[in-house]
């Protein structure tokens, strides 16, 4: 019989993939001792057969199964996740260090709780009375209905899971568990896809289905971290954007198989918590009564959900050979290249300028549509001519300084029209400009015909 080597505490006999001088559940030290145990065989597959019940058949035949879902009471949260929870999906949210991740579940949790939910919060990073100082600041009361336990073993997390059988259960983070079956250290290719399969099987059981959230680690590079088979196991993928310095954090899915992919959701981080943002227009746009030269309106389509953005432009001499091109909202490539469309095309110099640019609010713009209202920032900031607040431009710009359609545009004006603005330049052809109310729609084919016309 194979055997594998394991550690046991003798103050509080977890067991433990590895030695350490401390023991990582109860503290003592020089604790842990060898244990020789055998290994488990794995069942055969054909063993398992008598568990299958499934039986092919015509698709015609297959009942739909409207999977009912739980409303959480956070509105921005169910909006990104197509609705609410599915009662036997798993989702995985990642998001930089810092951020809110664990603010986020720990939100979710109040509000399911007071619905009467049961909840299960499996911490394998904090301990259990960390997690309560974050708790008090957020939540008004803690309720009753939220359990947890902070350990790194899955074994345990699973066995509690069993015994407590909640509705929803949260695991921060699965790169911090580890499955005793494995050698491989937490955080390993291995244990975490591992525990990940035994967390999906055990949220997916049939007679006790469960929502389960997972929190991963993120990259340098923005990614979730680990393996692609990680996404390829949950229902839902979510990132939670935000930086440090700013309030803002936006809650956006990659992959829902239960809803949109790409919808996204507004949240403000204070000393209490998240907060919604419910008008998006306090944190995308600056209100003013006068133009201000640098300043440029657009507007990105984000899921279902239509916002205007404020595009700001810092056009100055450069003293160096090689000028600075900062866009903290887009690639520098992008914006290296509609700088050089501006130049060659337009006759906008800025080979000795330095071009800085960023959004109002901090969010990133991953739209195309959003090239015009760049370049016109960046004109107004050269020729110190503001542009009209009540102004805004929609369209993506060709490397022949065409100006180029784009998707949806009519509910995109529509927007605009029912917000009060006046203006917007588009692409020609672009629509039917019939049933407006206010706005006027303007129609141009490249960019030498909105720079003249506007300045």
């Amino acid at each position: 019989m194979a055997t594998k080597t394991i550690y046991v505490c003798t103050n509080c006999h977890e067991k433990h993939i590895a030695w350490s001088g401390k023991c990582p559940s109860c503290g003592s030290w020089n604790s842990l001792e060898e244990m020789e145990v055998e290994k488990k065989p794995q069942k055969a597959k054909s063993d398992n057969l008598n568990l299958i019940t499934n039986r092919t058949k015509k698709l015609k035949e297959v009942n739909i199964d409207s999977s009912t879902r739980i409303i959480t009471g956070i509105e921005e949260f169910d909006r990104t996740i197509g609705g609410g929870l599915v009662r036997d999906s798993v989702s995985i949210l990642t998001a930089r260090p810092g951020v809110g991740k664990s603010t986020l579940l720990l939100e979710l949790a109040d509000q399911l709780a007071k619905k009467g939910i049961k909840i299960m919060y499996i911490a394998g990073e904090e301990s259990e009375s960390q997690i309560k100082q974050r708790a008090l600041r957020i939540m008004d009361d803690i309720s009753e209905n939220i359990y947890i336990i902070s350990t790194n073993s899955m074994d345990i997390a699973l066995s509690e899971m069993e015994k407590i059988d909640p509705q929803v259960v949260f695991l921060d983070s699965i790169q911090t568990v580890y499955l005793s079956e494995y050698t491989q250290r937490a955080g390993s290719p291995t244990q975490t896809i591992e525990c990940a399969n035994a967390f999906v099987n055990a949220c997916k059981n049939p007679m006790k289905p469960k929502a389960g959230i997972m929190i991963g680690h993120m990259t340098k590079q923005d990614t979730l971290a680990g393996l692609m088979t990680l996404e390829h196991l949950v229902d839902t993928v979510m990132y939670l954007e935000g930086e440090s310095d700013t309030p803002l954090r936006v809650l956006r899915t990659t992959k829902n198989r239960f809803g949109y992919t790409g919808e996204i959701g507004l949240f403000s981080m204070s000393e209490e918590g998240l907060k919604q943002v419910t008008n998006p227009s306090e944190y995308f746009l600056t209100s003013r009564d006068k133009p201000v030269e640098g300043s440029a309106l657009s507007v990105i389509k984000e899921g279902s959900r239509i916002l205007t953005v404020e595009v700001e432009s810092l056009v100055s001499q450069s003293f160096t050979p090689y000028p600075i091109r900062i866009g903290d909202s887009i690639k520098k490539d992008q914006l290296n290249t509609l700088i050089s469309i501006l130049e060659q095309r337009a006759g906008i110099n800025l080979y000795d300028k330095n071009v800085i640019l960023k959004t109002t609010g901090g969010l990133r713009l991953n739209e195309q549509s959003v090239n015009l209202s760049i370049m016109m920032s960046i004109v107004s900031s050269v020729l110190k001519v503001g542009i009209s607040p009540k102004t805004v431009f929609i369209a993506e710009v060709g490397l022949t300084g065409e100006l180029k359609r784009v998707p949806q545009i009519e509910n995109r004006i529509a927007e605009l029209d029912r917000m009060g603005f006046e203006k917007v330049y588009i692409a020609k052809g672009s629509r039917n400009t019939k049933g407006l109310k206010n706005i006027q729609v303007i129609e141009f084919d490249n960019i030498n015909q909105v720079i003249k016309d506007l300045f």
